[in-house]
């Protein structure tokens, strides 16, 4: 008999002290194939108290930044405590009670049927009143290019709202400092990891959003995480693309001066087609020679990828065995269990 899976919800919090509360007591105590539930709270340098209010309320694992990293880095803070700690399913959500406590074991039911390896919860972005056309429209844009460079079916790209098995969570790694939500995709679309889709409903918006301030900056920010993406994982195609057009300009001017210069070899005119065109020309060769250097980056990446999820596997057996780990405060707490089944007299 396989023995009862851990849950483990992680809460990035940053300055969090008036909406921790109301997220943890929408939390669900039990879920069907779980057996057992515990919190995580990763506090990104809030100067509030919102540690003191986790311990207050119970919650059972508090990572403590001593100032603000961000939230990809308390993201990824959080999975690489949670394998540690033994979770066999990983839930994040924000702190500030957007995402429904009651769809969490809507969340996690494919992974605990063993259907998928990282759900996400759809928001139906076009029918969240608080958005505005734009944001509409700028969600459905970035979604569609994340499901083009995963690979994937993915609905709602910028979903913070997700749950990963131990699989998936081993294969995880972020390299932007801005979010987890984008990237995250993108490697589990490239190795091979399954995603589904859970539709869920948001609660009212109770603060504006900490990541970004404006619209321009979320598109310069998120532009720029989906860009780097696309160079670490297609830098052939990406370059490469480049490359060719500017092959094709250096041809198309190089071929209109000799055309002229056949017409008429005394004539010395439009040399500056030959100038750009030749410069045009060298610029293609050093893009193209980016390319094939950025393709033995990536193999050099991936590699390196295989070797930190073989370390972090070792890293989350060792401290499963030492019983504590390491920069995570236990606060004793029980973990939540299913009620006990009476056995039929």
């Amino acid at each position: 008999m396989a023995d009862p899976l851990k849950l483990l919800i992680q809460i990035p919090c940053l300055n969090e002290r008036d909406h921790l509360g109301g997220t943890f007591a929408d939390l669900p105590r039990s879920i069907p194939g779980v057996g057992s539930i515990e919190v995580l709270v990763i506090d990104d340098g809030s100067t509030d108290g919102t540690p003191d209010v986790a311990r207050e309320l119970g919650v059972h694992h508090i990572i403590s930044f001593p100032r603000n990293q961000g939230l990809a880095a308390a993201h990824m803070a959080g999975i690489d405590a949670c394998l540690r700690l033994g979770a066999d399913i990983i839930v994040n959500t924000d702190a500030d009670n957007q995402y429904r406590g009651e769809d969490i074991a809507r969340l996690v039911e494919p992974l605990v049927g063993g259907k998928a390896d990282v759900v996400i919860g759809d928001r139906q972005t076009d029918t969240i009143e608080h958005f505005s056309f734009v944001k509409k429209v700028l969600q459905r844009w970035g979604s569609n290019v994340v499901r083009r460079a995963s690979g994937t079916d993915v609905a709602d790209s910028t979903s913070g709202f997700r749950a990963f098995n131990r699989k998936a969570a081993y294969h995880l790694f972020v390299h932007n400092r801005f979010t987890y939500t984008l990237e995250t995709i993108i490697q589990a679309g490239q190795a091979g990891l399954v995603i589904g889709n859970v539709p869920i409903t948001t609660n009212p918006k109770t603060r504006e959003s900490r990541l970004f301030s404006s619209i321009p900056e979320y598109l310069r920010r998120n532009g720029s995480v989906i860009l780097r993406a696309y160079n670490m994982y297609w830098p052939v195609q990406t370059f490469g693309f480049f490359a060719i057009v500017l092959l094709m300009i250096g041809l198309l001017l190089g071929g209109r001066f000799l055309v002229f210069y056949v017409q008429d070899p005394d004539y010395s005119g439009h040399v500056q087609s030959l100038l750009v065109g030749v410069g045009a020309l060298i610029l293609a060769f050093l893009v193209g020679l980016m390319a094939l250097l950025g393709d033995l980056l990536a193999s050099n990446r991936r590699l390196t990828e295989e070797l930190l999820h073989r370390v972090r596997r070792l890293d989350a057996k060792v401290s499963g065995n030492a019983g504590e780990v390491e920069g995570v405060e236990s606060t004793g707490a029980q973990p939540w269990t299913p009620p006990a089944q009476t056995e039929p007299s």
